[in-house]
């Protein structure tokens, strides 16, 4: 009998603390009850909210799976510890796993740490780097160099031997270098023995031998090796990763090559090339590549490691025989027969190329014309550059080189060149000079000289400031204009050049205004005449207007004009002008070397200097007797009176033949006399009147001297009036002794 039991609706409600809906249990647990009871039905209507039994019932069935998933959830909230819990069980975890789906998962992870740790620092992947590269790196350099000098060593002993040349044919022929050629028939060597050795046991793997080479235990020889090398590197604390490389014994040599888990030893006797390092390291590789597992794991077994004997056959098969053949007659005459021609065809190619490069060399050397590339390709000639029109004819200068112009190929580009040759020519067609101008070339400077219309000038100005910046200077400073007030201007700027030349002139100021000329300045009065110096210049006097000052110039020449004369200077005395300097030399009187030495005085005191050292006073007794008998007589006349007394004419007889006789010693003493008559008068009446009968009496006393034989130009007249008394006047005698004429006399 099956029963129907109505479900019962009970409020839904969660519980936070362990994310199980307590209410949804305990409803189920009721509705399982119903359905075993149906007498249930009417005591649970409804079913509380916190009812203890169904909490009981709860940690019954679920607290234990509530308790670890509330632990689990509180270890995934918290990252640290769950690092900690995650590495606890990776390492185990990482050894369970599959080798390759652990590595196809860790692949990226790895190369991008990898990637950021080398772009953040490369120097600390160098480091780790750098104890592994650097002996491999280093053995590879040394074998290098190695085999860079044997392979020069052989080429220089073969290089001019029959054998040479053989071999030279042969590297032509094959394609591989002489160096390689020589190496390969010139070195003899034979591998004899190959043993592999264990690195880690030193226990021989495997052992080759060549045939007809002989040898002792190879067990022994192998463990022999090993301990060799570990002597090695326990001696000079050589690092794990290195080894023995050569050993070498008379004519065997023992090479060895390092792996990981193997090294190769080759016996080789004679002179093996460095290629075969290459060969071995090879042969190592390949037996790591294929038995790298046995290779780590071996124990002595060698059951495993069958198929490298076959491996190391090929390292005994390695060798180089001498060759005995004869003399290669065929091949020498084939050679010749190739190198006949070919050194025709290199000849001719060569004497081609020589004067192709003459022709270049000739082309270099023009003016006007720059090369800018030049080149031979199959049997053509290339050249291109720039090339002035005015500059020669490239096409022009191939005669006479014995190229064929049909093989030249040119290509020549405009300029302009700046040599002074060619901007001379462009300027003469552009500006045609007239005939009166001459254009010329002056140290890289373009002259232009002559006469020419100011137009003219005007574009010979503006053609040379627009001549290139680095070309030649155009100069037309000596070009003349000919126009009528150019030539005006010329005339009138000679005639300065010309005043301001002359000394004791000084030109202050001068114009041109209008067609007339103004001039003004100083002027000595013993300089030239400015008008007269108008003459020849073509100037036109009455267009001339000059106003000069007086004032003495210091110019030496007119200084000494003006010396003598005011000081009036003796035959004996010469003048002379030494580096501005105004020297006296000769022989003259006291009285003028004293008038001279006040003269210096003055002098001097301008800035001049008058030298009066070189000077000797002339005093001959006879002269200086005869001066003085002289000087004392005196002409007398009555008051009044312009004419001497009769009693005053054998004083005047005496007074002619004393100054006669004077005139003619003085001559031969070498100077000249002079005799000064003064006047004199009292001072009776008007000043004016006693100043004309003191100059008349002289006058007067000078005829009657002439009169009797004394020559007049030596006789000097002046009337000094009453200012040279001879007595004072308070007496009657003194009065009559003023009125008189005195002789004083002078040598020059």
């Amino acid at each position: 009998m099956t029963s129907t039991v109505d479900p019962i609706s009970l409020p839904q409600a969660a519980s936070n603390d362990t994310e199980i809906d307590r209410e949804a249990l305990a409803s189920l647990l009721v509705e399982i009850a119903r359905n075993v009871d149906p007498d249930y039905r009417a005591r649970f209507d409804g079913v509380p909210t916190a009812d203890p039994r169904m909490e009981t019932l709860r940690q019954l069935l679920v607290g234990r799976e509530i308790s670890e998933l509330s632990r689990v959830t509180h270890l995934l909230d918290e990252p640290e510890q769950l690092a900690s819990a995650v590495g606890g069980v990776l390492p185990s975890a990482a050894a369970r796993a599959p080798y390759a789906q652990l590595g196809e998962a860790l692949a990226p992870a790895v190369e991008r740490a990898v990637q950021r740790s080398i772009q953040k620092s490369p120097r600390t992947l160098t480091d780790i780097l750098y104890p592994v590269f650097l002996p491999a790196i280093r053995k590879s350099i040394g074998e290098k160099i190695d085999q860079t000098f044997q392979s020069l060593n052989e080429t220089l002993r073969h290089i001019f031997t029959w054998h040479g040349l053989k071999w030279r044919f042969e590297a032509w022929r094959t394609g591989a270098s002489f160096s390689e050629v020589v190496l390969k028939h010139s070195l003899v060597y034979r591998v004899e023995h190959v043993f592999l050795i264990n690195r880690n046991s030193g226990l021989l793997i495997a052992h080759v031998t060549a045939d007809n080479a002989t040898s002792e235990d190879p067990q022994l020889i192998s463990s022999m090796l090993s301990a060799i090398q570990d002597f090695v590197k326990d001696s000079f604390n050589e690092k794990e990763q290195s080894g023995l490389d050569t050993i070498r014994f008379g004519e065997l040599r023992l090479w060895s090559e390092v792996g990981p888990f193997a090294t190769l030893v080759a016996v080789i006797r004679g002179n093996p090339p460095e290629e075969l390092h290459e060969i071995i390291r090879d042969v190592l590789l390949r037996i790591h590549d294929e038995c790298s597992q046995a290779l780590e794991q071996f124990d002595g077994d060698s059951s495993q490691l069958a198929g490298v004997e076959t491996q190391l056959q090929t390292c005994v098969e390695l060798k180089q025989e001498d060759s005995n053949q004869g003399f290669p007659w065929l091949v020498v005459a084939a050679v010749l027969l190739v190198l006949i021609p070919a050194g025709g065809w290199f000849f001719l190619s060569w004497q081609s190329g020589q004067r192709w490069q003459a022709y270049v060399s000739r082309l270099s050397t023009q003016p006007g014309i720059i090369v800018a590339e030049q080149k031979v390709r199959d049997g053509q000639f290339y050249i291109a550059g720039l090339r002035d029109p005015l500059a020669a004819d490239p096409q022009s200068l191939l005669s006479g080189t014995q190229v064929d112009p049909a093989r030249v190929h040119s290509q020549w580009q405009f300029y302009q060149s700046l040599e002074p040759e060619f901007v001379l020519k462009r300027l003469t067609e552009s500006l045609t000079p007239p005939k009166s101008v001459r254009l010329s070339i002056v140290n890289d400077r373009i002259i232009a000289e002559g006469e020419a219309p100011d137009t003219w000038i005007d574009r010979a100005r503006a053609a040379a400031r627009q001549l290139s910046a680095g070309g030649p200077v155009f100069d037309i400073s000596k070009v003349r204009d000919v126009s009528p007030e150019a030539r005006a201007a010329e005339r009138w700027q000679h005639y300065v050049s010309r005043l301001e030349a002359q000394a004791g002139i000084i030109v202050a100021q001068q114009t041109a205004r209008g067609g007339h000329f103004y001039i003004s300045g100083l002027r000595d009065p013993q300089a030239a005449d400015p008008q007269a110096l108008l003459s020849g210049t073509g100037v036109d006097p009455a267009r001339v207007h000059s106003q000069w000052q007086f004032y003495q110039s210091l110019d030496p020449k007119f200084v000494v004009k003006r010396l003598m004369a005011s000081l009036a200077p003796p035959d004996s005395v010469r003048f002379s002008i030494i580096k501005d300097r105004i020297v006296l030399v000769g022989e003259a009187p006291a009285a003028w070397i004293d008038r001279a030495r006040v003269a210096a005085q003055q002098l001097a005191a301008d800035g001049l200097s008058l030298e009066i050292s070189e000077l000797r006073e002339l005093t001959p007794q006879e002269l200086t007797r005869l001066r003085e008998a002289i000087q004392a007589v005196d002409i007398f006349f009555d008051s009044g009176k312009a004419v001497p007394g009769p009693e005053q004419l054998p004083v005047l007889d005496k007074l002619a033949n004393q100054l006669k006789e004077l005139a003619k010693d003085a001559r031969k003493a070498g100077v000249t006399a002079q005799f000064m008559l003064t006047g004199h008068s009292d001072a009776v009446g008007r000043e004016t009147t006693n100043a004309s009968i003191s100059a008349a009496r002289a006058e007067t006393v000078r005829a009657l001297l002439k009169k009797r034989g004394v020559a007049p130009e030596s006789l000097l007249v002046r009337g000094a009036g009453t200012f040279e008394p001879a007595e004072t006047e308070n007496s009657r005698t003194g009065s009559s002794a003023n009125r008189r004429v005195s002789v004083t006399v002078n040598f020059h």
